[in-house]
Order: C-alpha cells, then structure tokens, then sequence
C-alpha cells in the first residue's frame, strides 16, 4: 500500500508539474496587460528600469516620478545617473509625452545635477557644471533616430554622468483632474564604439522683440564657425505661437547653402538634411525666425513662458571622434549686412495641412510611438520613415476601363478629390502632326469638338461635369490650383491655358498660337504645368523641343527660367531630355520634374531654381513619363516601355521622398500598360494612370483598403480595436523597428500562443480524467483484495501495480503508450492504440510494435462469489 501510495504522489506531482508548466499564456497576456497599466499608472520612469536586449546594448527609461504642477508655466527637472561606469552612446531617443500637457522637453548631459531631490524646480539650475543638450522634444513630434555610426558619448573618463530632464509645463489646465505626469523619454544606449561622435548646436535669439499687430518680424542669428570640420544631418526649429517659418543656412564665399526650413507649428521633431552640409573653418552659420504681431496688443519677448516668444534652431552634427565636440552655441548676429542676401524663401511662410496640426495640436499617445523622425547620414545609409510593406494593386471594381475616351494625356485631383481627365477626343499624335521645325501640321481638322475635361466620381466613374470643347488641339499636361482652376497645356498651340471650372473662355493665356520658340513668351510643346499654392507662381516645363523650366508670376509676367538641354555623356543636373511631368511639394517648397528620356527625377527649390536632389533606378528602364507626390512622403512615377534588348518592364512605383528608395511597384490586372503617360496620387494614397496608347484610365488602391472594402463587400462588420495606451519595453533588434509594430508582433505572438496553449491544456485535461478514474479504479480494487486474499493479494497487486505505474511513467523516460496501457487488461484489443503514446519517437514505436517481450499484466481470476446468506 505504501508503494502504491508512493507512486500515486509522484505521478501527482509530476501531473502538477505539467499542468504549471504549461499554464494558459491567455492568462499571461492578461498579466502582461495588467502590469504594463499598472506601470503606466505608477509612473514607469520614475523607478529608472534599465532593460539589457544585448550584450553591448541597453535602455534606459527617464520619466518626470508622478508629478501635479501647481502653476502654469512651470518647469521641473529630474535626474537619472548613467547605470554604467564605463564609456557608452546614446544612439535612440524615444519621447513620452503629449502636447496637451507638456509644452516642451529638453534632455541635459552633465557630471553633477543642481539636485539631488527626487525632482526640483529647474528655476534652481540645471546643473552645478557645464550642461550640454542632448535631446529637445515639443509639440508631438515622434521618435528620434540616429544615423549608423553616430552616436551622443556618455560616462567614460570625458562623458556625462547624470541625464537631467527638464519639462515645461506651460498651460496646467489638463491637470484640473489632479492626475500625476509621468511624461519622459527612454534612451537606447550601446557601448559598442561609435566612430563618429554626435553634437548639438544651438543657435538661439535673445533679444527680439514682436511690436503688436505686426506684420512680419525677423529674428536674425549668425556666427562664425572655427572648430574642426563637422557635419550636419538633422534640424529642428521652436518658437512659441507667432513664429511663422524658420530656415538655417551656411554661408560660405557670399553663397548660402540651405541647411533645413520648416514651419514651427508642425510636430516639433528632428528632421533630416535633404543633402549632408558639411561646415568648415570660417564658414557663417545663420538663421532666421519670421514672426507675426498680428492679433496681440503689448510687445512680446523672448522668454520662458507660453506667452513670450523663443526663436530657436537646432542642428545635430557629427565630427570624427577625436576632434569631437558635444556642445555649441550661437546667440549673436554677427553679420547683420549680410542677411540683405538672404534667399526669399526665409521669409516665405509654409502653408500647414491642417492634419499637421491635429498631429502638433492632438491628443493620441500612439502617433508619437508610431511615427518616426529617421536620420540620414547619407544617400546609402538612411533610415526608413514609411512603412515598407505598403502595396497598392488595381481596384477591380473600378468601372472607368470602359470610358469611351481619346488619348489620355493628363489628369489631376480637384478639391473634392474628384478624378479630371484631360484627354484628345479624335485628335491624335503621330508622325504626320508636326514638321521639322515642330510646327502644327493639322490645322485644317480644327480644335477637338467634344469636351476634353472630364470631372469624374472617383469611386464609380460617374461623369461629373466636362468641359474643354473647341479649345484645343492636341492637349497635353494637367493640374489644377488651390482655387480649383484648371492649368492646361496644348502641344500643338504651344501654348499654357488657365480654365476656370464653369468659365468657356481661359482665363489667362501663355504663350503664342500655333507658334513654337524659345523666349520668354514663346514655348515648344509645354508638357506641364504647377502653380505653388502659398505664392501663385506659375512653373511651365518646357519642353519636347526646349529644355527647361520657366517660372511666371501669378499674372503671367516671366519671372526666370532654368535648364538646358542634356549633353553628351551622363546628364548632370539641371540638363533635360524632355522634361514631361512636374510635381510640387508645397511642404519643403520643391518642385520634382520627370526628366523623360533620361530616365530619372530631378527635384529643385522654387524659389532659388537650385538643384537639390536626383532620383533614378535601374527599374525605371530608360524613360520615366510621369512623377506625382502625395502628402505624407511617397513619391509615386510611372515609366516607359523598354527599347528592343531591355528588359525593365513598364510599371508604375511607390517611393520614400525622403530616402528616394522603391518602397512598392504595380502593374494592372486588366488590360495591359502600353504607354502609361500621366499618374496622380491623393492623400489616402488612391492612384489613378493614364494611358495615352490603351487610352484608359487604371485605379489603384492601398491592399489595406483594398482587403477593407472587399470584407465589408461581403456584409462583415469591421471594427477598429484601438489599443489601451501601455508601455511596453520591447527587445530592440539591430535596426529597431517602430514600437506599434513590435507591439503589435508581441500580442500577435501572445495570442497565437495563447490558443496554442489553450489546445495542449485542454488535450492535457482530457487525458488526465481517465487516468484519475482508473487510479480510483486500482484503490478500490486494492482494498477489494486485500480484505479478500489478505498479505498474498497485497503482494501480487503491489508487483502488477508497479508495472503499471511503470508503464504510465515510461521507461527511462519514455512517455504514457495507452496502447500497452489498455491492452493488458483482458478484454481489450491493442489494435487502434498502438502507435498513440503521448511522446514516443520512432525508435519507441517500433519497439512497441514488436514481439510481447513486455510483460503484460494478466488480471487474477475473479474470486468465487461469497454467498450472501
């Protein structure tokens, strides 16, 4: 009996064992979600986790411990002291914080904290010794990542010690709650020695001051520069509520090179260099803040709270390690004459989407944990903003592919996002339509007789309104302005139009009939048209038989021009060979033109004509038609057929403005691109292609919502789950990817898990029942013998008990075989149970299925009934 009992508590324990082992992960994703809120509620900073992901990496998470400011305009400070004795880098900067509490944040490095209280007022210093700023953060902007290889140096024998946050809390009203602030930022720190070393250089204005009610104010820094060479890759600009742009320049031998210009009232993060800027000894860095006095009545000043004014620019650099140094400031205009020469685009305020100042203005925590702010080092190196997996495919249920249309040679958006097609009825163009000297040869068939300006119902191609009748010949580029006028060009009339929507007669005209040349009021086969939406300027590219861009004022006076035609050997930049499609980028004040017969993208200023930036790929074959842009960064081109021997295919691409890389590529699924000449792209990132030889138009759509409209097609409701708002400390890998991604795998993973466990502990519960039942089975049929054969019985049954037992345990750790179980019982068969065993391999299976070398347990006859007289 007490080796029956023995055997009963180890299998017991062992089945205990199990069952803990293999404890619902549902359980533990509810415990993961509990701690995570629990952690947010206690202030997860305040107990300073340091997370190790790597042998040579590790986080450190900085939050404000659960403060309450009692007054507006308040600031505090905390320290966190650096966890390592040794020398590291702080390569990731992550913010945790939101604009409707906190006005700004601003990380310090330094050796001695003013404080040693767990937070003070920042009004008793910063730090007893020298600080430098690390980190600056306001209004939503997301995270902050450095290049590869660039990284802040700290601890060691030369670095910081303490990271000290500061945080300005201007209007407290969201405290009227009495909550606790726990607002901070989390580092990524490496010890793996960085070979370029990162700095901050402030350029700071100090005594401005903004009259009230006027209109434009400027705010002027410059200093001389004479250190070791460094390099700038990211900017960031502050002012308060009147700043309006502010732009940061080097100046080298009377040229001004732009380093980066961006309105204030947008996210407040670091932002790329579009092109690395190198200063050197004796260069002149500048900045200039634009303010407005309009709708204040007393002067404002420079100072610390929300109502006066800052006028500040940040630029991160990076300098070889031994020449490194960590901090740098400007706050003098060393040169006042020399802001006379200041490009005009200074002064030139950006308009703002007033989705960006949601995002400045919002209230949503997971924005700032979702977007990311990516540096670039350089062309190769850089960082990506957008996401990746992005993919667009043809919209099938698109009906427009039956449209009895002509050529299709431009199209645009109106301000309703609705489709306008700008096509050539029953005129052509052919070899017959011009002579050598590219004059029209068709006149005698007079203008296009149908509407040429067809407004479409995006989503079912439904005719809106049409236009264009008897105006044109052979119809060319599109665009429309923000007043919603229709900017058109005609090859033929070498000429550029200004429509209005319900107007039959052009409002402006560009440009001589029927006229080609090369002045200033003469075109050869305009190909586009642009007009920038904050100045009215007008940028004309062309042509087929001249190369450049014409800019004109808002009136049609000429303004300037810039290109020439491509030499011989590699175009360099400002050369063209056709430039056919123009694309503004109103937020960077860039013009993209796509330079056809050389196969690539060039992008320049508006206002300076300077050349910024090339993009061409392999993929892109010979020729690219068209280039569209989409607010928010993608780039969207369609290209040519390839030449006899080529083998790029012809399709359209989705690109990184920012990095110039293909994120996507696309083709139709019906009919076939044959010569895709005009492509535009809306903000929710729906593209639509026009074709001058299929002549039809294809509508393209993100899969997302794709896969959206076809689960809703089939009468499933969809609801969006929006995540609780937790902290999650993920493990970064070597390129971290964006916190809601790594979110989002970890609950993925923890929900697959979950049913995975929920299945074997259920399995697991299923198998233990019969064995409990038969373990009762064997005490009562030990007590049945021992009270019918006494001591003999007991020892027979302790002997056939222990093989049993034997067999559930397995041996030598083999595992539970119900088929050897079950078959040694009279009365049952082994066949069907043979090869179930909970973990036997092959080698088990194949013993099993052999000869009856086991023994098998063979049941006592009964004993003989006892008469029950």
């Amino acid at each position: 009996m007490a080796g029956l009992i023995n055997n009963l508590l180890i299998l017991i324990l062992v089945l205990q064992n199990i069952c803990l082992g293999f404890r619902s992960p549902l359980s533990v994703f509810k415990r993961y979600k509990d701690a995570t809120r629990s952690l947010s509620s206690e202030c997860f900073g305040s107990a300073r986790p340091v997370i190790s992901f790597r042998l040579s990496d590790f986080t450190l998470d900085i939050r404000m411990p659960g403060v309450t400011p009692k007054q507006s305009d308040t600031y505090l400070c905390m320290s966190v002291p650096l966890p390592v004795d040794d020398e590291a880098y702080v390569v990731d900067f992550k913010p945790h914080a939101s604009m409707d509490t906190v006005h700004h944040m601003l990380l310090f490095g330094c050796n001695e904290p003013s404080s040693n209280e767990n937070y003070w007022d920042c009004d008793e210093g910063i730090c007893k010794d020298k600080s430098n700023i690390l980190y600056a953060w306001a209004r939503n902007a997301p995270p902050t990542r450095l290049p590869k290889g660039v990284g802040f140096r700290v601890g060691g024998e030369t670095g910081s010690k303490f990271f000290v946050l500061q945080v300005h809390y201007g209007d407290i009203s969201a405290f009227r709650d009495k909550h606790k602030d726990c607002s901070g930022v989390t580092l990524h720190l490496t010890h793996q020695k960085q070979p370029l070393i990162a700095g901050m250089y402030l350029m700071m204005s100090v005594n401005t001051v903004i009259p009230p009610g006027e209109k434009e104010v400027d705010a002027d820094i410059a200093c001389h520069y004479k250190r070791f060479p460094m390099h700038l890759f990211a900017y960031r600009v502050h002012t308060h509520r009147l700043g309006k742009v502010v732009s940061g320049y080097r100046v080298r031998n009377g040229q001004w090179t732009l380093i980066g210009r961006q309105s204030p009232q947008v996210p407040q993060a670091f932002y790329p260099v579009e092109h690395p800027v190198d200063v050197s000894y004796d260069d002149i860095l500048a900045a200039r803040c634009v303010f407005s006095g309009e709708g204040r009545t007393t002067e404002t000043h420079i100072g610390g709270t929300a109502n006066d004014e800052m006028c500040n620019f940040y630029i991160m650099y990076y300098m070889e390690a031994k020449h490194a140094v960590s901090y740098i400031t400007c706050t003098q205009n060393a040169n006042p004459e020399m802001f006379r020469n200041i490009p005009q685009e200074a002064n030139i305020p950006i308009p703002v989407k007033p989705d960006m100042l949601k995002m400045a203005h919002g209230h949503h925590e997971e924005t700032k944990d979702t977007d990311k702010s990516s540096l670039q080092l350089s062309k190769g190196e850089e960082e990506e903003i957008l996401d990746q997996n992005f993919h667009i495919e043809e919209a099938m249920e698109w009906p427009g592919l039956d449209l009895k249309l002509g050529q299709v040679s431009g199209l645009a958006l109106d301000r309703e996002n609705n489709l306008v097609i700008f096509h050539r009825g029953d005129h052509v163009w052919d070899e017959n339509s011009f002579d050598s000297k590219f004059v029209y040869q068709q006149r005698g068939l007079g203008p296009i007789e149908q509407n040429t300006i067809l407004v479409l119902n995006p989503s079912n191609a439904e005719l809106l309104h049409s236009t264009g009748r008897n105006l044109f010949y052979l119809p060319h580029g599109l665009s429309i302005d923000k007043d919603g006028n229709y900017w058109v060009t005609d090859v033929a009339l070498h000429q550029v139009f200004k429509l209005g929507v319900d107007t039959k007669e052009p409002l402006l005209i560009l440009g001589v009939a029927l006229q080609p040349g090369s002045d200033h009021s003469h075109f050869c086969q305009p190909t586009d048209v642009a007009v920038d939406p904050v100045t009215g300027s007008i940028y004309v590219s062309d042509g087929y038989c001249n190369s450049r861009i014409i800019q004109f004022s808002p009136n049609g006076l000429y303004i300037k021009q810039w290109g020439e035609e491509t030499s011989s050997g590699k175009a360099g930049p400002a050369q063209f060979r056709i430039p056919h499609s123009l694309a503004l980028i109103p937020e960077l004040s860039q013009l993209c033109v796509a330079d056809r017969e050389n196969g690539r993208i060039q992008c320049f200023r508006l206002e300076t004509a300077e050349f910024v930036r090339e993009i061409k790929h392999k993929s892109f074959g010979r020729e690219l038609f068209a280039v569209s842009y989409a607010p928010g960064g993608l780039l969207f081109a369609v290209n040519g057929m390839p030449y006899p021997g080529e083998s790029e295919p012809v399709q359209g691409f989705v690109m990184n403005f920012s990095t110039g890389e293909i994120i996507d590529t696309f083709i139709p699924l019906r009919k076939s691109f044959e010569m895709p000449h005009d492509i535009v792209a809306s903000e929710d990132k729906t593209v639509f292609v026009g074709d001058v030889h299929a002549r039809t138009v294809w509508k393209f759509a993100s899969s997302e919502k794709m896969e959206h409209r076809s689960v809703k097609k089939a009468g499933i409701e969809v609801q969006e789950i929006k995540a609780s708002e937790t902290v999650v400390e993920a493990r970064l890998k070597n390129n971290p990817e964006p916190t809601d991604t790594l979110k989002k795998q970890e609950k993925q993973h923890l929900v697959r898990r979950a049913s995975t466990g929920v299945s074997f502990v259920l399995i697991t519960t299923l198998l233990i029942i019969p064995i409990v039942i038969l373990l009762a089975i064997l005490v009562f049929i030990r007590w049945r013998k021992t009270a019918v054969y006494g001591a003999d019985g007991e020892h027979k049954l302790d002997s056939n008990s222990g093989r049993i037992l034997g067999r559930l345990r397995g041996k030598a750790g083999g595992g539970l075989n119900l088929g050897n179980f079950f078959a040694s019982h009279k009365g049952y068969s082994r066949k069907g149970f043979d090869r179930l065993s909970t973990e036997g391999s092959d080698q088990e299976k194949d013993e099993d299925d052999g000869s009856d070398s086991e023994e098998e347990y063979s049941a006592p006859p009964p004993p003989q009934a006892l008469s029950s007289s």
